[in-house]
């Protein structure tokens, strides 16, 4: 399997041992997915484009967006890992909270991030606990493929400091969900992830 080839219409600068921080993470994934439910994606090549792909279109969209290499994100519902590990993969330098409040999953999280020689945070809480603990405190926000889509995302917001940005990774039909929810935002054009006419990133901020 070439990953690197994969990955390219993602993104197109990782560099060797990036890629193989990504090899070593797919194999830890597809080991712990025998035992555990990770992701309902078997397929290796799927699992790259789907869940690796579209973490790392995002990485690509917040340097876009001006997001600096020391940013404080918070990963909310990380579950497998995505798309905070490869934000942190792309991004080695920004501090990172990853949020998993079922406690084999947090397990997990912490070996990949051991694997991958990875400095980042895992919170095995819910996010509800992190937004009372540290409300505003976070450069970016990041929400992906979570259950409860409606009760979680206003609880997300929350993290989110003043001047920070809101980033999720949900299907067209939930972008109009999601300007409905946080009326007092602004919500940019979304991005539509290569190869998929389904799944986009959203992109918002506070306004004033």
């Amino acid at each position: 399997m070439d990953v690197a080839a994969l990955l390219r219409p993602f993104i197109d600068d990782l560099t060797p041992s990036q890629l193989n921080q990504v090899s070593v993470y797919i194999d830890l994934l597809l080991r712990w997915n025998a035992k555990m439910n990770l992701t309902a994606i078997r397929d290796p090549e799927s699992i790259v484009t789907r869940h690796f792909g579209e973490s790392f279109f995002l990485s690509r969209i917040l340097t876009e967006k001006g997001i600096g290499p020391a940013a404080k994100i918070i990963d909310v519902g990380s579950g497998a890992g995505f798309p905070g590990i490869p934000l942190k993969i792309a991004r080695p330098t920004v501090a990172l909270s990853l949020v998993e409040a079922q406690q084999r999953k947090a397990v997990f999280l912490r070996e990949v991030l051991r694997a991958l020689n990875l400095d980042a945070e895992v919170n095995n809480s819910r996010a509800e606990n992190m937004a009372r603990m540290r409300p505003a405190s976070a450069d970016v926000v990041t929400l992906r493929a979570v259950e409860k889509f409606e009760t979680i995302l206003p609880v997300a917001a929350g993290l989110v400091n003043q001047t920070g940005k809101l980033a999720v990774l949900i299907g067209r039909p939930q972008v109009t969900q999601a300007q409905n929810l946080l009326k007092n935002w602004v919500f940019e054009a979304f991005a539509v992830v290569p190869g998929s006419e389904s799944r986009v990133i959203l992109v918002g901020n506070h306004v004033g």
